[in-house]
């Protein structure tokens, strides 16, 4: 399909592939392609909304230029749609909109995007991931449709999920979306009980693992990980420092130190514990004076521990989308065994700990009978292996 001159042009090449008889072309993939990098860069970011970016593409006889950009603003508001649109000004009209995840439908502060993208006059848009949001979920396609533009849905729309995995997550489980991450000794073992942290894996893995925090909402650990590591959790890589997400530790007894190195910094990171209503409120001051907040938590019968399940139903009230768990064996093992994870890292050391080490709850073999590997890099001397949940 060739595209008119002046405005009004629509960006097309030879088709790729057809969805009910509107023609995909590679050139449409190559635009999509390239939001859902640009979507990248505020996960995490934007508080209960989903990290989504647009693209506002026009073709006026000599190649397709892109005229608008946006991303989802920091905190959620302004929407994607919206930036790029106003960059875009009147060279919207006749253009085509990618947008890795549907318009929005419904009216709150401002104007659904579906409606604004209307109103600029744009002939097409490409979108990719569905919104399940049921304030949307086809809606602000129909919206689009009604108005007589041409609607491609669901392009690349697995690869646009991927940095909104939370906001669909939660929308389809009413809760975060969980990725455990476990570094593994060559002999499997994660650690030495009592002989505080134990260093696994090298620099190169090491710096991956602080940017799975920064995209993270909230880094979950247990009381033994504190106790035994006096961690930090946050994210110390160059220039992301300011995106260490929230620190929660499941103590269900309050049996962490007001010295730990968790509680002294909570001023500066947000900082919960989650405990059971037996913690007194004078056990609790220490660490309220710190600057910690706490997660009343409710007991799991079975095993007089913190019941994963409701907590995570709590968090999610709260905005949490994502939450990443790097607690120790025992912490590790009841997200496992109560099948809350969504999405399992092994990062697989040469390194030997031996025998008198603690032993990990799940290894590769482990993983690959009961998740779907989607990833697997060499970081330096370590190996990093990503698992998803088996889908039916």
């Amino acid at each position: 399909m060739t595209a008119p001159d002046g405005i009004g042009g629509s960006v097309s090449e030879p088709s790729a592939q057809s969805k009910g008889g509107a023609v995909v072309s590679d050139l449409d993939r190559r635009f999509m392609a390239a939001a859902i990098r640009l979507s990248e860069r505020h996960v995490g970011l934007t508080a209960t909304n989903p990290s989504v970016a647009t693209l506002i593409v026009r073709h006026d006889g000599n190649g397709p230029v892109i005229v608008g950009r946006g991303i989802t603003a920091l905190g959620g508001r302004p929407h994607a749609e919206t930036i790029a649109l106003a960059e875009a000004g009147k060279l919207a009209r006749g253009a085509t909109a990618y947008v890795t995840l549907e318009p929005c439908a419904h009216h709150g502060r401002t104007p659904p995007c579906a409606e604004a993208l209307v109103a600029a006059g744009v002939a097409r848009v490409v979108s990719a991931a569905s919104d399940p949001d049921a304030r949307v979920d086809g809606k602000g396609h129909a919206i689009l449709t009604a108005a007589g533009i041409e609607v491609l849905p669901k392009v690349m729309a697995a690869e646009a999920g991927k940095p909104m995995s939370g906001y669909l997550l939660r929308h389809a489980r009413h809760r975060p979306e969980v990725v455990l991450k476990l570094a593994l000794s060559s002999d499997g073992r994660i650690g030495h009980r009592g002989r505080g942290q134990v260093a696994i894996t090298g620099a190169v893995a090491n710096r991956q693992t602080h940017l799975l925090r920064a995209r993270a909402d909230a880094v979950i650990v247990g009381t033994g990980t504190v106790i035994e590591d006096d961690p930090l959790l946050t994210c110390r890589l160059p220039g992301l420092q300011d995106r260490s997400p929230r620190r929660i530790v499941l103590d269900p007894r309050l049996s962490i130190s007001p010295t730990a190195r968790i509680v002294r910094t909570a001023r500066d990171v947000p900082t919960a514990l989650a405990v059971l209503p037996q913690v007194t409120a004078a056990m609790r001051q220490p660490f309220i004076d710190a600057g910690c907040e706490f997660l009343a938590a409710e007991a799991d019968p079975a095993t007089g521990m913190i019941a994963l399940p409701e907590l995570l139903d709590d968090l999610v009230s709260s905005g949490v989308s994502s939450v990443l768990v790097e607690a120790g064996a025992r912490g590790a093992a009841a997200f496992l065994d109560q099948d809350l994870v969504d999405r399992l890292i092994l990062i697989e050391s040469p390194r030997e700990i031996g025998r008198d080490g603690i032993q990990s709850p799940i290894d590769r073999s482990d993983a690959l009978r009961r998740y779907r590997p989607t990833r697997r890099e060499r970081l330096g001397e370590d190996e990093w292996l990503e698992f998803e949940r088996k889908t039916a």
